[in-house]
């Protein structure tokens, strides 16, 4: 696991006043900008799957798809993923209109596309390039997405560790420029945090050539790469 650390550093005087002209205090500050980034491995994947059908009767474009999405979640579950990790995102039908220079013609409809998506979320990424292979082999026709994430645990525990990384970064150079200065740091006056990561993401694979390799023993290879964890911290030390 590889860890990334910088940070800028402000120096601030600032008067704070009250309201009583017989009673004021002064408030030296330095304000410290900290980051730091962890590096994981994503323990969770989303796949998007999605069955297109297209006829010119919207009726049989309905049967076709359903039928194919049925093939496609049935052959799912017989691979071992249950049905609570599936889930319908989308569902549309859209009428496709003739494009002719005639203009009696042109605008009349053709056929009627219907489109059922379905997001699929694996606890193992290992197993992503089989998930697509059965997917493709049971009727879907489009994935657009394959997406590595973090689980809830891990991305807390990587933020854990990026943001400590950010304050501990930040705590040094806020001692060093003290040092520099001469003054001693008495506190903590505020802290501000942020963080966040990246999926990583692969879109609109190509499953035409996917249905073309039904007959390879190998399954399809997707390798996941890593995900890195970002954390940001202001920090205003009180100094006298």
């Amino acid at each position: 696991m590889a860890v990334l650390t910088c940070a800028l550093v402000v120096l601030t005087l600032a008067l704070i006043g009250c309201a009583s002209a017989a009673d004021s205090t002064s408030d030296h500050v330095i304000q410290v900008s900290g980051s730091g980034s962890v590096t994981g491995t994503p323990d969770r994947v989303q796949i998007s799957f999605a069955v297109e059908t297209e006829s010119s009767d919207v009726r049989i474009a309905q049967s076709n798809n359903a039928l194919a999405m049925t093939n496609v979640v049935d052959a799912l579950v017989a691979a071992g993923i249950p049905r609570d990790q599936m889930k319908t995102t989308d569902y549309s039908i859209t009428p496709v209109y003739q494009d002719d220079s005639n203009a009696i013609l042109s605008g009349k409809i053709t056929t009627y596309q219907v489109t059922n998506t379905l997001k699929v979320t694996l606890k193992d990424t290992n197993v992503t390039g089989q998930v697509i292979d059965t997917a493709v082999n049971a009727g879907a026709n489009k994935v657009n997405s394959i997406q590595f994430v973090l689980s809830d645990e891990q991305a807390q525990a990587l933020r854990s560790q990026a943001l400590t990384k950010a304050v501990t970064n930040a705590r040094a150079d806020a001692d060093a420029v003290a040092a520099a200065l001469n003054v001693t740091i008495t506190g903590t006056q505020t802290a501000d945090i942020s963080q966040g990561y990246t999926p990583v993401v692969y879109s609109n694979y190509d499953t035409v050539a996917l249905a073309s390799a039904k007959s390879m023993a190998a399954p399809t290879p997707i390798q996941s790469g890593d995900i890195t964890v970002t954390a940001q911290i202001s920090v205003t030390y009180t100094i006298r």
